[in-house]
């Protein structure tokens, strides 16, 4: 009991420590000074709560092994396409009821679903950890600019493009990674994304440098704008042709249907990649790498093919975030939205597509809804990770493996 009470006053001493600049003491504007106010109550409700924590976690591990999370109920192949075409009906007509801005946020979590399918190949089955996905996802959106800034391509020209240009430097980064692992992999690739964010920053003249590029235009639907007015004279609008007043929320349900297509797709080719050799090759790979070569798999080409195709995926997010926005700069691929990716597919389940659809929506949502908790969300979310870790560190939804059972 004795060594309880001093490791929890240890835990609560250090969390005072760590918590106190970054919770209790604020920057305040009042008028033209900057005022540091300190606001204890956070700092407090933290180390009661390490405290508490650190007392019952004897108690709590004795009896972790008894506790059990509910399992989700397991379908059947047959049952799990009936609950795809169900959620996807449900997808489709939502838009239409729901408010502009809940649809707006939702067209945000599908491409988060897009990336974490994308990190999925090269994290979850292949076994690589890439700390700087967020450098293709950057490429993809900065090629869709740069081509219709300069030479007017339209977004579906630059769709391909854009994914093209992404797998070409997943495969350009594959090269200095194929004798890494582990943290060195990680070390490496997290240097690949800082290195293409500061490139963005400081080619001023190619990039637009901290302003980014702007005035990016819409996706059309085959050619034909939705806008009031066509930018061309002359042309018909989308709104003219099928005889409909103008709204400004039939663009916000275009762009979801369109980022809904694209989950599809991406849902589709890696549901189709990983029953194909290659993504045998991929789990081979992830489990034992020796075991890999000695089955007579080049490791080489399995580590390229993750890298290429992830970045591709990661490619066709980028391209459509920046229809999206109309805007791209280098403060939007932070390392943030790297660690922000790969935790959706730690959260989700490593190798799991149902488990990181649910996390990306989660991640994505769940913030937006409990706004009065926007100071403490990377709190929340740091704990809610740790939990996830402790009680369930396969995922939300593992992914589950083919396998034959032999009769009693």
């Amino acid at each position: 009991m004795t060594t309880t009470v001093k490791n929890a006053v240890a835990a609560a001493i250090l969390t005072a420590i760590l918590t106190t600049p970054l919770l209790g003491l604020q920057l305040q504007l009042d008028g033209y000074q900057v005022v540091l106010h300190a606001h204890w109550t956070p700092v407090l409700i933290a180390v009661l709560a390490v405290f508490v924590f650190q007392l019952c976690k004897p108690v709590l591990s004795r009896s972790s092994a008894h506790i059990r999370l509910p399992a989700l109920p397991r379908l059947k192949p047959t049952q799990q396409r009936y609950a795809m075409l169900v959620l996807l009906a449900v997808a489709l007509i939502w838009p239409f009821f729901g408010s502009r801005g809940n649809v707006d946020i939702a067209t945000l979590a599908l491409i988060y679903v897009i990336l974490g399918l994308g990190l999925n190949i090269v994290v979850g089955f292949a076994g690589l950890l890439d700390l700087g996905y967020v450098g293709f996802y950057a490429v993809g959106g900065y090629t869709y600019a740069l081509l219709n800034q300069s030479f007017g391509l339209s977004f579906w020209e630059c769709l391909p493009l854009a994914a093209g240009m992404s797998a070409l430097f997943g495969f350009i980064l594959g090269f200095p990674v194929l004798r890494l692992r582990g943290d060195y992999l990680a070390i490496v690739t997290l240097g690949f994304g800082e290195i293409i964010r500061l490139l963005l920053n400081n080619l001023t003249w190619l990039t637009g440098g901290p302003d980014g590029v702007s005035s990016i235009p819409k996706p059309t639907v085959f050619g034909i704008e939705m806008a009031r007015r066509a930018s061309v004279e002359g042309a018909t609008t989308f709104h003219e042709l099928i005889g409909i007043p103008y709204q400004g929320g039939h663009m916000v349900i275009f762009l979801y249907l369109l980022a809904l297509l694209l989950v599809l797709v991406t849902y589709f080719f890696t549901s189709r990649l990983i029953r194909m050799p290659m993504g045998r090759a991929w789990e081979a790979l992830r489990d034992d790498e020796i075991a890999c070569r000695s089955l007579g798999i080049n490791p080489t080409k399995i580590k390229l093919s993750a890298f290429t195709l992830g970045a591709a995926f990661a490619g066709l997010a980028g391209c459509f975030f920046a229809a999206r926005q109309g805007l791209v700069n280098p403060e939007s691929f932070t390392f943030i939205e790297s660690a922000l990716i790969l935790a959706i597919v730690v959260l989700g389940g490593m190798g799991s597509q149902m488990g990181v659809i649910l996390a990306a929506i989660l991640l994505t949502v769940l913030p937006e809804v409990a706004r009065s908790f926007a100071e403490y969300r990377m709190l929340i979310f740091g704990l809610v990770m740790v939990l996830m870790m402790m009680w369930r560190p396969q995922g939300l939804l593992p992914a589950s493996r083919p396998h034959v059972e032999l009769p009693q």
